[in-house]
């Protein structure tokens, strides 16, 4: 009988563990014929809870971004019941944390105020949420750069490939034609929040004119996405203006797929917005 060598039968051994855990690993990967692999689905807890840490990530993220500073404000849509939204107590979006987080419904009553003071410009959301079904975030920003384009006759048009969502002519807010001359420009009732919902209309982005703008979403990190590059792009195309010639924007069909590629490709930029904004918050 040949003797065996017992440093081969470990090797052995080892082997088919190896094999049967390769295996079992090929198996979790292949999908069956016929069968096709379907994430989790997400209780509404669980989005509700995901939109709400979203929320506080959104206002560091604008802040950190240079989109909003003292001002300006964010709000998300509730998954659980599509006729409230959540948004922050009236603070500065760099410091939001959980607990300023607010939930109120469409007439812009709080839920459960515990004593918190609401944005005064809060009739902006609910009014495009009772506008646009389709709409699941509503941002508002003092958006440095888009300003010059509220206040002159020259549109926001799309320059960069980022900012295809900006085809559609950007509608121009004139609170004067609903609030007459001698307002403070801000959305103090529902009856301006309203108007500006009618502005927007099937928009992604509207100005307002000597204020800033108001940007939407299907998500709130879409509507992230757009509220920076907005103001990219009005940086790029002020830039272009100021060279003088003939500045060449994105066509219908060029905007059409750049459009559907940064909602398909959100999640990349949002994950180092993040980042960023957590690294600086961390460091302050």
């Amino acid at each position: 009988m040949t003797a065996v060598d017992p440093g081969q039968v470990m090797l052995m051994r080892r082997c088919r563990r190896l094999a049967f855990a390769a295996a079992v690993c090929i198996s979790g990967l292949v999908v069956p014929p016929g069968r096709a692999q379907e994430a989790p689905t997400k209780t509404a807890e669980q989005e509700e809870a995901e939109r709400i840490s979203d929320l506080v990530l959104a206002n560091h993220i604008l802040a950190d971004q240079g989109i909003v500073d003292g001002f300006g404000h964010v709000s998300v849509r509730s998954a659980r019941n599509p006729g409230h939204y959540f948004i922050s107590r009236s603070r500065a979006p760099a410091l939001v944390t959980a607990d300023d987080i607010m939930e109120f419904d469409l007439d812009d009553q709080p839920i459960d105020a515990r004593g918190r003071a609401p944005y005064l410009e809060r009739f902006i959301h609910s009014e495009i949420y009772k506008a646009r079904p389709d709409v699941q975030s509503v941002i508002h920003t003092h958006s440095p750069a888009v300003i010059p384009f509220g206040v002159s006759d020259v549109p926001l048009r799309p320059v960069s490939h980022m900012a295809g969502f900006l085809l559609t002519q950007v509608p121009v807010f004139e609170i004067r034609s609903v609030g007459g001359t001698e307002t403070d420009m801000l959305i103090r009732n529902k009856a301006l929040g309203a108007a500006l919902a009618r502005t927007l209309g099937n928009a992604t982005v509207a100005l307002m004119r000597g204020h800033g703008d108001v940007v939407v979403g299907q998500s709130i990190r879409t509507a992230v996405a757009h509220a920076i590059y907005t103001e990219l792009n009005a940086r790029l195309e002020a830039e272009a203006l100021r060279m003088g010639g003939k500045i060449t924007y994105l066509n219908e069909a060029e905007a059409a797929k750049t459009g559907q590629q940064l909602d398909q490709l959100v999640d990349r930029p949002w994950e180092i917005w993040k980042i960023q904004a957590l690294s600086h918050t961390q460091k302050n």
